[in-house]
């Protein structure tokens, strides 16, 4: 191993750049649908051994150094980001005449833009490298550090974040509740690249002590919340109801399909529950669901309260219009209403994250001179919300309402959850097909539902519909594809308290960890040197 170390560290020119893409284009198995977790332990393993042909020398640096450590950051980041991210530009195909031009930007421009945040990653590692187990503190800090500015820089997009590959089944997603998914990536790329230490030893046996110190906790505190997680809830029992019309996107883009498009969501809706089932008490339609302004459409409120039965509630996804000064084009809201049998709307929210170039043009005064709009047939696009809105229902629950991506973004200290009985995610994953997107959207929905210690109903027009319990675990729901009404019972119950500080906190406590042990090995390498 510590041949073949040493041939990449002497790497240079297209060499280098082609193994560095192709390590973060491995990377990118660990997530779904392959989540082959392990793939990431070769990744940062050669990722350590790259940076140490440009980091091992105490003299240079410079900015030199820094640029070179930065572009093998950035090629590596590119190569996972292409990788696991190519299929949002099968958006663009649903209206190819009109936007097909916009497809290398979607498979190359986003993900090169993405990868500039490895790319400082490894630079500001680089600041710290040294020659033992200190550049693998210094490389998990700032890649914990990245993923955590990726979350809201140029309003976040925190897809694929490297936590995700440490958590691709149960008893791996515990953790999070502690960590936060900033920590879990930090700590995960600490695990990962430990490997590397085998080609010169130094270090070699407290990190190995260490990761397997790490990784008996992280199964170790998994099993153990699953355990206590037996227990059987004493709160409400609720049932409810996810429709998942799987209406093809090109289908719903199609106004003249809009009635047919109501009327399959209210026929679902009218099914009797199977037999000895109960009826449900929530019935849940996908985000933007009804192809027309609601609150205009009298006629479709009362269809709607005719399908309801007394007692049931709809939650479901919609357009908003807001009137404005006579003269100034109406304000659309991507929203979600509750719907009562009679009719009547009992609560609404509307998304607050919206999702660029989709919903809303960043720039665009400048982008537009370009050719460059949405995605979705909006004047002006959508509004995004001023806050987020708890969804009330008569019978006392309250829902915590998250429309599409809204659900990625890690929201660790947020009153309104704390408040809230349930989480309710609509989405429509129908714009990327049969791809790895609806499977990585899934993973992170179910991610949500163990940060926050909550059941989650998830409800797509077309993805994966399920209702997952607080431990990530899926009760029950409908895959890609499948058509249909799906009943699911529930027991609630409160969310299980672990008495440590909060994920927020435990992640900058672990960073500061990982950059105090960084500092002292790089110290001692630079007087090592000299």
């Amino acid at each position: 191993m510590e041949r073949l170390a040493g041939r990449i560290m002497l790497l240079g020119g297209w060499g280098r750049a082609v193994l560095a893409l192709l390590a973060g284009a491995f990377g990118a198995l660990a997530m779904p649908p392959v989540s082959f977790f392990a793939a990431l332990f070769f990744s940062f393993t050669l990722l350590v051994w790259l940076m140490d042909g440009v980091g091992s020398n105490p003299e240079r640096m410079g900015s030199r150094g820094l640029r070179s450590a930065f572009l093998i950051g950035w090629l590596f980041g590119l190569g996972y980001f292409v990788a696991g991210l190519w299929w949002v530009g099968a958006a663009l195909l649903l209206e190819a005449d009109e936007f097909a031009w916009a497809l290398p930007l979607a498979v190359l421009g986003l993900p090169a833009v993405l990868a500039i945040f490895y790319g400082v990653a490894t630079a500001f590692a680089r600041l710290f490298w040294s020659d033992g187990l200190g550049r693998i503190a210094a490389l998990a800090a700032a890649f914990g550090l990245a993923e955590w500015l990726r979350s809201f820089v140029a309003t976040g997009f925190p897809w694929n974040a490297i936590g995700y590959g440490a958590m691709p089944v149960p008893v791996m997603m515990q953790s999070v509740r502690v960590f936060g998914l900033f920590g879990m990536s930090a700590l995960s790329v600490f695990v990962f690249a430990v490997p590397a230490l085998f080609a010169t030893r130094r270090g070699l046996r407290p990190g190995i002590a260490l990761a397997l110190l790490l990784l008996a906790g992280h199964f170790g505190y998994g099993a153990y919340q699953l355990h206590l997680s037996e227990a059987t809830g004493d709160g409400q029992e609720v049932t409810v109801r996810l429709v998942q019309p799987a209406i093809d996107q090109s289908v719903k883009l199609q106004n003249s399909d809009r009635v047919a498009v109501f009327e399959k969501h209210l026929r679902l809706t009218a099914l009797p529950p199977e037999a000895g089932g109960r009826q449900p008490d929530i019935i849940v339609w996908p985000e933007t669901t009804i192809p027309f302004i609601l609150t205009e459409n009298p006629d479709a409120l009362q269809r709607i309260a005719a399908v309801l039965k007394e007692g049931q509630v709809l939650v479901t996804g919609t357009v908003r219009s807001e009137e404005q000064a006579a003269g100034e084009a109406p304000l659309y809201y991507n929203s979600i209403y509750v719907i009562d049998h009679s009719g009547q709307i009992l609560s609404a929210t509307d998304k607050v994250h919206l999702t660029p170039f989709g919903e809303y043009v960043p720039w665009e005064n400048l982008l537009k001179r370009f050719g460059i709009e949405n995605l979705v047939a909006l004047p002006g696009g959508f509004t995004a919300g001023a806050r987020r809105n708890l969804l009330t229902l008569p019978n006392g629950l309250k829902l915590y309402p998250l429309i599409c991506y809204e659900v990625i973004f890690p929201q660790v200290e947020d009153e309104a959850l704390s408040q809230s009985d349930l989480i309710v995610n609509v989405t429509n994953d129908a714009w990327f097909g049969n791809t790895p997107g609806p499977y990585q959207h899934f993973l992170q929905a179910r991610m949500k539902a163990v940060e926050s210690g909550r059941f989650l109903i998830r409800d797509a027009n077309n993805g994966i519909s399920a209702t997952i319990d607080p431990q990530g675990r899926v009760v029950s729901g409908l895959g890609l594809n499948a058509e249909g009404a799906k009943d699911i019972s529930l027991r609630l119950r409160k969310p299980i308290e672990n008495g440590l500080p909060s994920p927020n906190y435990n992640f900058w406590m672990v960073t500061a960890l990982l950059l105090s042990g960084a500092v002292i090995s790089r110290l001692g390498f630079v007087s090592k040197g000299n």
